[in-house]
């Protein structure tokens, strides 16, 4: 019997390696679908999540909106930043676990969270935000209890890495349509986001290490004096640049409350160095005064005017706080602060010539800088005689603490008035600025204004070696149609060094009691601008040095004089 021998590699060994090669052709291609299939439903179910999710998120105020520009000081200083931040959300339909046990194992991980507010979000019928701007520990926390409704989502989010310092200045994040809420923020939107500039820092004009010091020596001033509020701007007297402005009391962007409702003088959020407006009393009669000058009025620092008893006026009856009883010269009217004497010098002037100035120095507007909230001035409606009388030693007329400070650095750079700015200005940039004193006028000033300093009411604000020189104005609020002898609103204007005047201080504290319970601004606003010049002059480049002072050698003898009668 044949015996049949099937050799290797014949016709059935191949057959077999081509089914082989079938099958796992045709299960490599099923992977390959299946594959697809997976990835094509991740991506439609990310598209979902996209397009639809988004729409529940209420109260997300940074959804959409896009980047913006760093701001920082004038050093580089970064004041705010956007990042990328945590947030933690619900869907409480795709909640799993029960929402009041839920609720309180959130407030453990979140214990400045009421766990009721807890319990209504996760029970509520929308999207809504746990937590905004949560920190990595915590999001671990919330991820490690397991539940399927709570999300993640990263954000952007606009940090202020400074907290409460030049929080009025900044303002705060955008809302819903993408602008600043108010200061910097909204002021320079467009600038924050212009695609172009996005990745260039917007430099500001402040210093954050002066502004720093400004804020803490008013805060001090205002716990020490029970005061109802403080604020102070700091100006270059020469390019109009805002070096530091404060208002207090203060909020922080990072973490705003509901202010809704409140009047500027009750939420925080209000700048009142540009948003309130006040009768800023005695510190207008060097204003008033150099117009005298200008005008041919006041032609001699000797000539005298009668200040022997209050000046009867339509009824009215004008008097000094500390009446000397005397006919007394220019200087004297200034250092003993006379509201006789400055009255008699606006009579003889008359009202066109104030109210040139002060229109020339926007008194009758709205303070020129960029920020949008800014308060309307009050503007006297009829310049009678009385009118410009009381106008002319502060009151009748309403400003902010702004409008005087930019009309300080025009009466001593040399008479040029410049608007206040934000921007840290270059060389070229800084306005040639409009003439509202002759330069004639403004040296003497400088001369009368140190005078206050050493021999007047501002000798508290006397700061050694940095030749400060200013004027005190306290002036009482006007309440229920009268004025409110006990409620004041003091201010000191000032200047330094006044040899060569490079920055303007002004400080205004609101209901303020000093030492002795003494109220005017020689006891609470002077001594504040004493401690700022000393703590920023090494700061802004300003050394103290005692053998440098402004010239008045000549006025000096003047002081208690009685020369010829006008």
């Amino acid at each position: 019997m044949a015996t049949i021998i099937v050799q290797p590699g014949g016709p059935r060994a191949g057959k077999q390696r081509v089914d082989l090669t079938a099958i796992a052709h045709n299960r490599l291609m099923l992977l390959l679908i299946l594959f697809m299939v997976i990835t094509a439903v991740v991506i439609l179910r990310l598209t979902w999540v996209g397009i639809f999710a988004g729409g529940g998120r209420g109260g997300d105020v940074m959804s959409g909106v896009p980047a913006r520009a760093d701001i920082v000081d004038r050093n580089g200083v970064p004041l705010a930043r956007t990042m990328d931040a945590y947030s933690i959300a619900v869907r409480p339909s795709k909640l799993i676990s029960d929402p009041a046990d839920l609720a309180r194992k959130l407030h453990e991980i979140f214990p400045d969270e009421p766990e009721a507010a807890f319990r209504k979000k996760l029970t509520g019928r929308g999207w809504a935000y746990l937590r905004r701007r949560a920190l990595p520990e915590e999001v671990a926390a919330v991820n490690a209890l397991g539940e399927i409704g709570i999300e993640f989502p990263r954000e952007k989010e606009r940090l202020y890495p400074q907290r409460t310092l030049a929080a009025h200045i900044l303002g705060f994040a955008p809302n819903a349509d993408g602008k600043g809420g108010m200061g910097v923020e909204a002021a320079f939107n467009d600038r924050l986001t212009d695609p172009a500039l996005r990745g260039q820092p917007f430099t500001m004009s402040i210093d954050s290490r002066v502004q720093g010091a400004l804020e803490s020596e008013l805060y001090a001033q205002l716990v020490q004096t029970r005061a109802k509020g403080a604020g102070g701007v700091i100006l270059d007297a020469n390019t109009g640049e805002v070096i530091a402005m404060a208002s207090i009391p203060v909020f922080d962007p990072n973490k705003l409350e509901n202010y809704a409702g409140k009047t500027c003088s009750e939420s925080p959020l209000c700048n009142h160095m540009v948003q309130a407006r006040y009768e800023l009393g005695s510190a207008f009669k060097p204003l008033s005064i150099g117009a005298a000058m200008d005008r041919g009025i006041v032609t001699s620092m000797s000539k005298t005017y009668d200040a022997t008893a209050p000046l009867a006026v339509a009824g009215f009856r004008i008097k000094d706080d500390h009446p000397l009883g005397r006919w007394i010269n220019v200087p004297e009217i200034l250092v003993h602060s006379s509201n006789i004497g400055t009255a008699r010098i606006a009579d003889q002037m008359g009202a066109e010539p104030l109210q040139h100035l002060f229109r020339e120095l926007h008194f009758n507007d709205r303070a020129p800088i960029e920020l949008n909230e800014r308060a309307g001035t009050l503007w006297p409606a009829n310049w009678g005689r009385i009118t410009t009388l009381t106008v002319s030693y502060g009151h009748g007329i309403a400003v902010t603490p702004l409008h005087l400070a930019s009309a300080y650095a025009a009466l001593v750079n040399g008479g040029l008035w410049r608007p206040a700015t934000l921007r840290k200005l270059k060389a070229e940039e800084v306005p040639e600025g409009r003439r509202v004193f002759s330069a004639a006028t403004s040296a003497r000033m400088r001369q009368l204004l140190r005078m206050i300093v050493a021999a007047g009411t501002g000798r508290s604000a006397d700061a050694k070696g940095y030749r400060v020189g200013g004027k005190t104005g306290s002036a009482e609020k006007p309440q229920e149609g009268r004025y409110n002898k006990t409620s004041l609103v003091t201010t000191f204007a000032s200047a330094f060094p006044m040899d060569n005047p490079r920055y303007v201080v002004l400080v205004t504290m609101d209901e303020a009691t000093g030492q002795y319970g003494l109220r005017t601004a020689a006891w609470t606003a002077a001594p504040v601008v004493k401690r700022v010049v000393e703590r920023t002059g090494p700061m802004l480049g300003v050394l103290p040095d005692e053998r440098r002072d402004v010239d008045i050698s000549d006025l000096m003898p003047l002081l208690h004089g009685d020369k010829e009668k006008e």
